[in-house]
């Protein structure tokens, strides 16, 4: 994967916009922010075909993600965003070779507890399955996150609850998991150890003034083939207004977004259209 974020749900009206522009960068896959109605508007069955029409029309591998449930540790949101798929189900069925469900942004906010993490998961991915979802199936880590070390920790138990087997994780790389190139290569290689594939969910080149070793994790994930996607397109409030990759929706490229794009490691460098289009 070598990709974008894309905050749909606050930005619904430059979906026509901004997909395409993204799909220009040369990018194969896109990350877009929905929500179950729990803290943001819910994204209904007709906003959702709409998105994945358009990724589909610029050949854009679509990973869903609900938003509603970041940084909380309560099992009952998790469970809300595996019902929002469970509801969408007969309009995701058939669409298996590219679309891509990340469950729950950023569920399990408290770094250190990998065992209450894997346990919510090991509940609600078999119920993904039961309802026909047969979907490749994205887990964040713990911790916002960034709490890499869990994947290594109890990674394995969530995997092993999908009777598909067809599930990855995901670290979000800010400053905590991102901070310096030796923190990287850590937490990829040690989440890789269990045999399961990772990709970089989010990055950036900073968070709220703290750097991140963009170039490292490009260039690490280049070495060890995982997937990326940097956040994001556009729309990041004042004090994180550096993760923006373009001037809008429709907007030029960002210093930032020009190196996400064209830099060494790159997605026009390295990024491949999947054949399946």
């Amino acid at each position: 994967m070598r990709g974008i974020n894309y905050a749909h749900t606050w930005f619904r009206g430059d979906a026509e916009k901004a997909i395409p522009l993204i799909a220009q960068t040369g990018a194969n896959v896109i990350r877009i922010v929905l929500a179950d109605g729990d803290q943001y508007t819910r994204d209904d069955e007709s906003s959702v075909r709409r998105v994945l029409d358009l990724c589909k029309k610029n050949k854009l591998v679509a990973i869903l993600e609900v938003h509603d449930a970041t940084g909380s540790d309560d099992v009952e949101k998790l469970r809300n965003a595996t019902q929002y798929w469970i509801s969408l189900a007969p309009m995701l069925k058939g669409k298996e070779n590219h679309v891509i469900i990340n469950i729950a942004n950023e569920w399990f906010g408290t770094s250190g507890q990998a065992a209450k993490w894997a346990d919510g998961y090991q509940e609600v991915v078999p119920s993904l399955r039961s309802a026909g979802l047969e979907h490749l199936i994205i887990v964040d880590s713990p911790g916002w996150g960034q709490d890499a070390a869990s994947i290594a920790q109890e990674g394995s138990r969530i995997f092993q609850a999908d009777p598909q087997r067809n599930l990855i994780f995901s670290i979000h790389m800010y400053e905590v998991a991102g901070k310096n190139a030796k923190t990287v290569k850590r937490h990829i290689d040690n989440s890789l150890a269990i045999g399961v594939p990772v990709i970089i969910g989010e990055f950036s080149n900073k968070q709220t003034g703290k750097p991140v070793a963009y170039k490292s994790i490009m260039q690490y994930c280049q070495e060890r083939s995982v997937g990326w996607l940097a956040w994001s397109w556009h729309g990041n409030n004042k004090d994180t207004a550096n993760m923006d990759l373009s001037h809008g929706a429709d907007g030029g490229l960002t210093d930032l977004g020009n190196e996400i794009v064209y830099g060494p490691n790159g997605i026009h460098r390295h990024s491949r259209i999947p054949n399946i289009w």
